[in-house]
């Protein structure tokens, strides 16, 4: 799988120039500086660099190549008389022109499959995406996000449970063993009985159908039902089968595993971009937008830092891949968000493979 990575990006490399404007010694001077910053997060000075790259050239021809790289808005000097970064315009490039991506080790697969696929086994569908958002945590040293609808799964049951005259519970009860409730407000003078005829007409005809599909259902046999049903009793079928479908329709946003992000931490400067980054991790509906973003996309999509507003501050990025269900429908997003020095080429395969074993267990 060594082969160069061509992700969408999340913005255009601003930098006008193209891989084949860089000779061969600026390709690996550039390349240098970047392994070393996603490496170890330091800059790399002219006197290290000339002992790592395979072509022989002096300090000072190394100082001309980091001029022009400079010039060309690739890398930056952060502090005086200092060695050099690649700036986020120089990461954008060089994940888009010259990164080759990693090859997931088969332990690896095996975790993130057996662990997610138990998951599922054991606990809902929300439960093995909670794991999936652990593992690629664990794996990558970074914080595991999820974003997704939430499942329309096949009923089992529904019941009505009267909570005062005006208002009753709608207990959904699903075949992989969840458990929902809604808020229903009840039409004034519904008797007794209308909610456990409601219910017992609905389970006669709507068991294993989804919530989308049972709304569908009962639009298609409404003359019928209303000849079989007084009308207070109907009203109730339709309205509530419309809050339980108008609940369903919410995204929810899984975040695992920020706490690693403090174990790479090396100066005061770096825990104040974590506590900016825990910052961005609490506006749940930013990141949850900042996802769903991904799911225009065919395949991984990387953001990097300053690309999209959430983390212009904390200098964050972002690896994700959308997962499909089993109509190939794109239903949810899965990803890591970590410093701009992110090992992008071991975790863009690990998140893409995540993506697909996820999308399978909606396949069943």
């Amino acid at each position: 799988m060594n082969e160069p990575f061509r992700p969408r990006p999340a913005a255009p490399a601003d930098t006008g120039l193209a891989i084949a404007d860089l000779d061969r010694r600026s390709r690996e001077i550039f390349r240098r500086i970047v392994d070393s910053y996603l490496t170890t997060g330091e800059p790399v000075g002219s006197r290290n660099l000339s002992r790592l790259i395979s072509v022989s050239l002096s300090p000072a021809s190394i100082r001309n190549v980091m001029a022009d790289l400079e010039a060309a808005g690739l890398i930056y000097a952060p502090h005086t008389s200092a060695g050099r970064l690649p700036t986020q315009t120089g990461l954008r490039f060089f994940v888009d022109a010259m990164m080759q991506v990693g090859e997931m080790a088969q332990s690896e697969r095996e975790q993130i499959a057996a662990q997610v696929r138990a998951a599922a086994a054991g606990r809902t569908f929300e439960g093995a995406l909670a794991e999936a958002s652990s593992l690629l945590s664990g794996l990558s040293r970074g914080a595991g996000v999820v974003v997704t609808s939430k499942r329309d799964a096949p009923l089992k049951q529904i019941e009505f449970v009267r909570l005062d005259p005006a208002r009753a519970l709608v207990v959904l009860v699903g075949q992989d063993g969840s458990v929902e409730n809604r808020i229903l407000d009840l039409p004034p003078g519904l008797p007794a009985s209308a909610l456990t005829e409601a219910a017992n007409y609905l389970n006669a005809r709507l068991a294993g159908r989804t919530l989308a599909g049972a709304r569908s259902e009962i639009e298609r046999q409404r003359e019928a039902m209303e000849r079989e049903l007084d009308s207070l009793t109907a009203r109730v079928v339709e309205d509530g089968l419309a809050v339980a479908v108008g609940h369903a329709e919410t995204r929810q946003l899984i975040v695992r595993g920020q706490a690693n992000l403090l174990d790479d931490v090396k100066a005061a400067e770096d825990l104040e971009r974590i506590r900016l980054l825990f910052a961005d991790l609490e506006a749940q509906t930013e990141v949850a937008d900042l996802l769903s973003r991904a799911e225009t996309a065919e395949g991984v999509r990387i953001f990097i830092g300053s690309e999209n507003k959430l983390f212009s501050l904390s200098g964050s990025s972002m690896v994700a891949a959308p997962f499909r269900d089993a109509d190939q429908q794109i239903v949810g997003v899965v990803g890591v968000i970590g410093p701009t020095r992110l090992n992008y080429s071991r975790i863009v395969p690990m998140v893409d493979y995540t993506a697909r074993v996820v999308g399978r267990l909606l396949e069943r």
